[in-house]
């Protein structure tokens, strides 16, 4: 094989698209809410993430097809590797220069369809080119580099206050990834596409489906809401907060990296149903200790926790997808799995939302509400995972 055709390398493109849900998920869009909506930017933030969400799962669900019948016909599916990255790129620019809540929803909303183009097409490299009994190594480079995306996105977001040129720094981290891992598809031997096998929505594919929703809709709860944890318990001040959100950011994601080394072999020797369980239990202990403990102490405790968690859980995760769902529609089943990425995106926020609006006790209550919600969804995804069957969750 040649040098270059590694796993590691293929990888490299997750690391920046990461890069750029690190800066927006955890920071720049609570951020932007709240300095665009003022004293609404709890609410607002719901229907911007819900938006974007919403135009993700579209431009997948088009793209995902698309992609498989280019691969059939000889493609790499590199092109789309590349048309993500560009748009991508453009609409960062756009999307950091937005002065009004409309100006913002749209940027976002492209900003998601750009993205999304790259994101089923390059998902469907591991059934592509790695061997099954080597995808829990695969998975876990691409959970690694998630984890360190999304922190590399944290510490961007918090380090460069100029929107401009934290989007121009996102978007070149964007490319350059793209370009890299791009040069890495092309190296890597040539695999006969197989042949035509419509997507099969099995008992199996359902579970998998539900339980990464649910467990899904825990981490976007606490991930959508950690900002306003520290304004209400650790800060008042909104620029502090977004400091020390940054930084709680970046611890998860770095603990997350470690967690994402350390479940890739056991996500090859044993049962992926046990290694993705253990790591979504030690999030929702997380999540306890936040509701529990209100304090910055209680924070950082959770943040390691929840983080190691999670790594684990992620590697385990994409291991189990790339076992049930079948090689030749790749990328279409790869879009209807991320559906249970997406939906999350569009029903926590409104889930967290409603439930604040109906408490309407504050900031405090609030989020400590949302948190709570948020151990909920994930014991749910936890119960459903634990019925899939254990044939399609080991080699």
């Amino acid at each position: 094989m040649n040098s270059r055709a590694s796993p590691a390398r293929l990888a490299l493109f997750w690391f920046g698209i990461q890069a750029v849900w690190g800066a927006l998920l955890g920071i720049s869009l609570q951020a932007r809410s709240a300095q665009i909506a003022g004293a609404h930017a709890l609410v607002f933030y719901g229907y911007l993430a819900t938006s974007g969400a919403l135009v993700a799962a579209g431009v997948q669900l088009l793209v995902g097809p698309l992609s498989d019948r280019r691969r059939r016909a000889g493609s790499r599916r590199i092109e789309f590797y590349v048309v993500g990255a560009a748009l991508g790129s453009a609409m960062l620019i756009w999307f950091y220069r937005a002065q009004s809540p409309w100006s913002l929803l749209c940027s976002y909303a492209a900003l998601q369809a750009g993205l999304n183009v790259a994101i089923n097409p390059y998902q469907a490299a591991i059934p592509d080119l790695v061997e099954r009994k080597n995808a829990g190594i695969a998975s876990a480079w691409m959970a690694g580099l998630q984890s360190a995306g999304n922190a590399a996105g944290a510490v961007l977001a918090t380090a460069i206050a100029d929107g401009v040129v934290l989007a121009s720094v996102l978007g070149a981290l964007l490319i350059a990834t793209c370009a890299a891992t791009a040069r890495t598809v092309r190296s890597w031997p040539r695999r006969i596409p197989p042949p035509y096998a419509a997507i099969r929505f099995s008992r199996a594919f359902a579970l998998l489906f539900l339980s990464r929703a649910s467990l899904f809709a825990g981490f976007y709860t606490l991930l959508g809401y950690l900002f306003f944890y520290t304004l209400a318990f650790v800060t008042h001040a909104r620029e502090q907060a977004r400091i020390v959100d940054g930084v709680l950011i970046l611890a998860f994601t770095l603990v997350g990296a470690a967690g994402a080394a350390l479940g890739g072999r056991p996500s090859d020797r044993f049962d992926r149903r046990n290694v993705a369980t253990a790591g979504a239990l030690c999030a929702v202990v997380a999540l306890a200790i936040f509701v529990i403990g209100r304090s910055i102490v209680a924070a950082a405790a959770a943040i390691l926790l929840g983080g190691l968690g999670w790594g684990v859980f992620l590697v385990a995760d994409w291991a189990i997808a790339c076992r049930i769902i079948p090689q030749a529609s790749a990328a279409g089943g790869m879009a209807f799995w991320n559906l249970a990425v997406i939906a999350p995106q569009i029903v926590a926020p409104l889930a967290a939302t409603a439930l604040v609006q109906r408490l309407g006790g504050g900031l405090q209550t609030g989020v400590t509400a949302a948190f709570a919600l948020a151990a909920l969804e994930m014991l749910a995804g936890i119960c459903l995972l634990r019925r899939l069957p254990p044939g399609l969750t080991r080699e």
